[in-house]
């Protein structure tokens, strides 16, 4: 992984900044500063310490060391399988799974789960995340695909990357939407001022576009249909507080006063890509789960 250092993360240090620069925000502090003490974060090609302040044009170089096999261990975790051949097999992942392990996170995650289920993972992704091409939060609900050899997972990771994939997702949100439909087409990238978070940003940010349509309305909140076209991190939880519509129940992008949901009220509900052995479109549907569907009676109620 490779940063370069903007004005507004000069003077940071340089542990503090690969911490929070972490894709899935999952590394300690302390973990970062043994990786830079052995050498695997490197500041302009060179060792330096972990107090080191950054400068603007830093090119900082994380090589994140590989973990032992043994870490990973398969569990006897139950799946909801909505799809499985030789190549390919498609989960309904329940709220409050994580989808892969990480540094100090290593057990009850879909991974240690699929390892116990399949004899067969792809290994693209290394010991730690095999069989995954895509993810989804921690406490989102739904479909997500995995890949049982190296020639689906390089199909269905292209798929992902020409934004080919079907990936529809139910969402309550605040407020009254005001269209019935539209497009939120905003970049996304790490928030200049927390770096474990993201936001809408032009400088340093990637394409992000999210399609909406409105299912149901509560007055004081909104179900809706949601269609990714990219697929970037947080995607529909940055967007949806973006337009002032932030999910409920979202602990980190959206408001304190909220549903009794733990977690936000994000579910993946269909997933759909061609088979990258025969050829077919596949689509899946998955229904919306108690715990959300529980939410939504009693906004029906009042």
């Amino acid at each position: 992984m490779i940063f370069t250092i903007e004005e507004q993360d000069a003077g940071e240090r340089l542990d503090k900044y690969a911490t929070e620069s972490m894709d899935d925000g999952s590394v300690s502090r302390t973990q970062v500063q043994d990786w830079i003490k052995s050498g695997a974060v490197l500041v302009n090609g060179r060792v330096s310490k972990s107090n080191y302040k950054l400068a603007v044009a830093d090119v900082v170089t994380v090589i994140v060391p590989e973990p032992e096999e043994a870490l990973i261990e398969p569990q006897a975790i139950p799946l909801d399988i909505a799809y499985e051949d030789g190549d390919v097999i498609v989960i309904n992942k329940p709220r409050g799974m994580v989808v892969h392990p990480a540094p100090g996170h290593y057990s009850g995650t879909l991974v240690n789960a699929l390892m116990h289920h399949c004899t067969d993972l792809s290994g693209i992704n290394g010991v730690l995340r095999p069989g995954i091409v895509h993810r989804i939060d921690k406490d989102t609900s739904g479909l997500i695909m995995a890949a049982k050899n190296d020639l689906a997972h390089a199909s269905l990771a292209a798929q992902l990357k020409a934004h080919t994939v079907t990936r529809k997702y139910m969402a309550l949100v605040h407020g009254n939407m005001p269209h019935e439909n539209g497009t939120v087409d905003a970049p996304i990238g790490r928030d200049p001022k927390d770096r474990k978070l993201f936001t809408v940003i032009h400088k340093g940010s990637k394409e992000a576009v999210t399609h909406f349509q409105v299912l149901e309305r509560f007055g004081d909140y909104t179900l809706l249909e949601l269609q990714l076209e990219t697929g970037r991190t947080h995607q529909i939880r940055v967007h949806m507080k973006y337009i002032e519509h932030p999910l409920a129940g979202d602990p980190v992008y959206g408001r304190n006063k909220t549903i009794g949901l733990k977690g936000q009220a994000l579910h993946a509900a269909v997933l759909g890509f061609v088979h990258p052995r025969s050829g077919e479109y596949l689509e899946f549907h998955a229904p919306i789960p108690a715990d959300m569907e529980h939410e939504l009676a009693i906004l029906r109620q009042r």
